[in-house]
């Protein structure tokens, strides 16, 4: 049994730097009040409520939600490092497709500190040990923070076999700025030119700038999905759904292949959206608008191929010739991505839900891709999951 899954509901704060956010119960009762209002239902009418973070404590989504009202309803806490937020969405899509529930809330929310990610339990095994052992063994052991090494050292690996420039991800970079410029949620809405995002601090000679690497950040963000009679009954909008979705998790391939795009997730990326597409009866050519996982730039160019946007090696021409962007063949994250719009992990899924749910109803403002019909979402959490989202106007 499987039944059509509208998003109903969407709303999100504007993210802020780490020091500069409300407490995350705030934050994440803001974002869920926006979403009933959007949504034009109140909170006892949700059934169940799926909640994402990955840096709190247990039942912290129960203390968040308490703050809108304490009805009683499951709340699941959902922790899948940065495809957290899609996690939950993916949960409570799969409630209401399978008749479990009929109207869920998808909640994600981040209160992050300064500097770069580290762990947090040191007196436990990591799940990142086999990932911290490949990337030593593809690109050496050194003081670089581990994720900029991850997505680094996979951008890298792009430039050693098809001559991939550094100046390629700052074309990235900067056009992230340009969209951002038109998001009023976004963290940094400043522009920045190619040569400007080269010419701030090397964080990895000859492979990243600082401005190449996406803000730790702090927001929240919220969405409400419920069946086709649920909103008939109610009076809902019924204008988006979700067409397909899949997640995936790593395979042998990961550590097999040797190849740090692997290691950041390439085929799990390419799985993932391989089953959406052939579930929808579409293809990539199909597609208008993309929220795709730019934690960094160099993931941003080698997502453009695990999705299929463009053929596997030909990332840098897509990027040189504008085709990720207005007036290309398909506009990727118009909201500025994690570049420029931020990048709290458990919130960020559902901020690109968010952004895609907008453009697909036209109400997208100056970002506004004309004409969008076809919107598909990329997640990607090392450790791995990913989750891929195609989200069709009505």
């Amino acid at each position: 049994m499987s039944r059509d899954v509208f998003v109903t509901g969407v709303g999100m704060i504007p993210f802020a730097k780490p020091g500069a956010s409300a407490p995350y119960q705030a934050m994440a009762a803001d974002a869920t009040r926006r979403a009933l209002v959007d949504a034009g239902i109140g909170y006892e009418l949700v059934q169940q409520a799926y909640v994402g973070y990955v840096y709190a404590d247990s039942t912290a989504g129960q203390s968040a939600l308490y703050e809108v009202g304490m009805t009683g309803i499951p709340v699941v806490n959902v922790n899948n490092n940065c495809s957290t937020g899609s996690t939950a969405l993916f949960l409570a899509r799969q409630a209401v497709a399978s008749g479990a529930a009929d109207c869920v809330l998808a909640l994600g929310f981040e209160q992050m500190s300064p500097g770069a990610l580290g762990s947090v339990f040191k007196d436990k095994p990591s799940p990142f040990a086999r990932f911290d052992t490949a990337t030593d063994d593809l690109v050496g052991e050194s003081d670089i923070p581990l994720a900029l090494r991850y997505f680094g050292g996979a951008g890298l690996a792009h430039m050693q076999q098809y001559g991939t420039q550094l100046s390629t991800f700052a074309k990235i970079r900067a056009k992230a700025s340009r969209h951002a410029a038109n998001n009023p949620v976004a963290l940094f809405r400043n522009v920045v030119t190619e040569d400007e995002v080269l010419a701030t601090p090397v964080m990895w000679p000859g492979v990243m700038t600082r401005l190449m690497a996406c803000p730790p950040t702090c927001g929240a963000a919220a969405a409400i999905v419920c069946s086709d009679a649920f909103a008939q009954r109610h009076g809902l909008d019924r204008s988006v759904r979700i067409k397909a979705q899949a997640m995936t998790t790593d395979r042998p391939i990961t550590f097999e292949a040797r190849d740090m795009r692997e290691v950041v997730g390439f085929s799990m990326a390419q799985e993932a959206a391989q089953k959406v597409y052939e579930a929808a009866g579409v293809g990539p050519q199909d597609i208008d608008v993309v929220e795709l996982h730019d934690c960094f730039a160099h993931n941003e160019l080698i997502s453009y191929e695990a999705l299929g946007l463009c053929p596997v090696g030909d990332a840098e021409k897509f990027v040189v010739d504008g085709d990720n962007t207005y007036g290309g063949k398909v506009v990727t994250n118009p909201s500025g991505g994690l570049l420029s719009k931020g990048h709290p992990l458990g919130a960020t899924g559902l901020a690109q839900c968010t952004e895609l749910v907008q453009q697909l109803r036209g109400t997208a403002d100056k970002r506004q891709v004309e004409g969008a019909r076809l919107a598909l979402q990329h997640n990607l959490g090392l450790g791995g999951a990913c989750v891929v989202t195609l989200y069709e106007r009505v």
